[in-house]
């Protein structure tokens, strides 16, 4: 990829940054249709800095990424619905001088479970309660699930059960609910924490699809604990391909790669 004056610059900001799929991704698009365009990540200090940055040298596009995700809703000149709702943005662009916010994440988490089953009217189990929980509630509110919230500090969920009008509990009510599909949304079972899972196994025997957030490793211990309970399961990875797919059709207006961008995190090449 040859670099000049007239190069596009998109990237991800977060702290830290260095682990992130999404420059492979991006830039493999970028490639596939041969745009003078680049994605890069940035560690950055503050999401103040992040919006003056864009302003300052004129980025065209961002991903929003921890800690940021929510601390940058009061700097942007407009942001949709659901950042609002979510109280979140994890995407930026720069158009005719101003910044504007969307949540990609509830699409990303929506495509891909939907991949395996129409969560609408189905008994949806979130565990967690942070801002990652909050964006796929917000997906399967709008996919007319019926869902509840369990996380380990109550009060968390709580919070967004009341915000989404949704059931809440603590962890030890995984099982009252009898899930169809459970979704964890904590950063358990990443590295450093392989092996750990906050789902007891026992209970999975009746879930139809699992899904995991976390993408490394790309099979947690709760993706292996559903595959033998005889669960269909969605990967971590499969929301990070279409929420970048979101993105890069956001920035661009053009149709996603979606083969190239799936083959660049190792996803299966089966993506129209």
């Amino acid at each position: 990829m040859l670099v000049s004056g007239k190069t596009r610059i998109y990237g991800i900001v977060g702290n830290p940054v260095w682990h992130s799929l999404s420059p492979y991704m991006h830039n493999a698009a970028f490639r596939e249709y041969e745009m003078d365009c680049i994605y890069v990540a940035f560690p950055a200090r503050s999401a103040r800095c992040v919006v003056d940055s864009v302003r300052c040298f004129g980025v065209c596009g961002l991903s929003i990424t921890a800690p940021f995700k929510e601390e940058i809703l009061e700097y942007l000149d407009s942001a949709d619905e659901s950042c609002e709702m979510i109280g979140a943005v994890n995407t930026i662009k720069y158009e005719r001088g101003e910044v504007e916010g969307i949540n990609t994440d509830w699409i990303g988490a929506a495509n891909a479970l939907g991949k395996k089953i129409n969560p609408g009217e189905k008994r949806c189990l979130v565990v967690g309660a942070g801002g990652t929980a909050r964006a796929v509630v917000y997906g399967l509110k709008r996919k007319g699930a019926e869902i509840m919230v369990v996380n380990r500090t109550v009060e968390k969920a709580e919070s967004l059960g009341r915000d989404f009008d949704v059931s809440y509990g603590s962890l030890n009510e995984i099982a009252k609910f009898n899930p169809e599909i459970l979704i964890n949304t904590t950063p358990v079972g990443m590295e450093p924490r392989c092996g750990e899972s906050l789902v007891p196994g026992e209970i999975l025997s009746s879930v139809s699809v699992v899904m995991d957030v976390v993408y490394k490793p790309r099979r947690t211990r709760l993706l292996e604990d559903a595959l033998r309970a005889g669960c269909r399961i969605v990967e971590g990875l499969e929301m990070l391909l279409e929420q970048g797919v979101a993105q890069f059709e956001w920035w661009t207006g053009r149709k996603a790669p979606r083969k190239s961008m799936a083959e660049s995190i190792g996803l299966a090449g089966d993506e129209q």
